[in-house]
């Protein structure tokens, strides 16, 4: 498992490593949406300016933090709203990289399993108004 696990986390963070500083640097192409809601949706967010830079400069970071194992339980929270955007886009909206999108939220859920005990404080139950 842990040999798995250790292949999940360099294939992830080479993905988003890689794919996080295209982002920047701009040496793969990249394509375009290829229908009229998935032209929508990448006009809106590049629109607003901000979210691709900040988006591209998380997956760069985690990208990172996966390829040398620092920090993976909080690098692999801190990509998952952005793995599960990815997926949804992906099969609602542009199908044909639907591929893609699964396999990064398969790795993204495997890689969180493997350390679920990083996680056992934040999913306990608790009462805040109980003191």
């Amino acid at each position: 498992m842990k040999i798995a696990a250790t292949i999940a986390r360099v294939l992830m963070g080479l993905i988003f490593f890689v794919f996080g500083l295209n982002g920047f640097l701009n040496f793969l192409p990249v394509p375009g949406p290829t229908s009229a809601e998935g032209g929508a949706f990448m006009g809106g967010l590049a629109g607003t300016g901000y979210i691709f830079p900040v988006v591209k400069l998380i997956e760069t970071l985690v990208g990172l933090a996966l390829l040398s194992g620092f920090m993976v339980p909080l690098a692999l929270v801190v990509i998952f709203p952005i793995v599960v955007v990815i997926a949804l886009y992906h099969t609602i909206t542009e199908p044909a990289g639907a591929g893609m999108a699964v396999v990064l939220l398969a790795l993204n859920l495997f890689l969180a399993y493997y350390n679920r005990a990083s996680y056992a404080a934040l999913l306990q139950v608790t009462n805040a108004w109980k003191s």
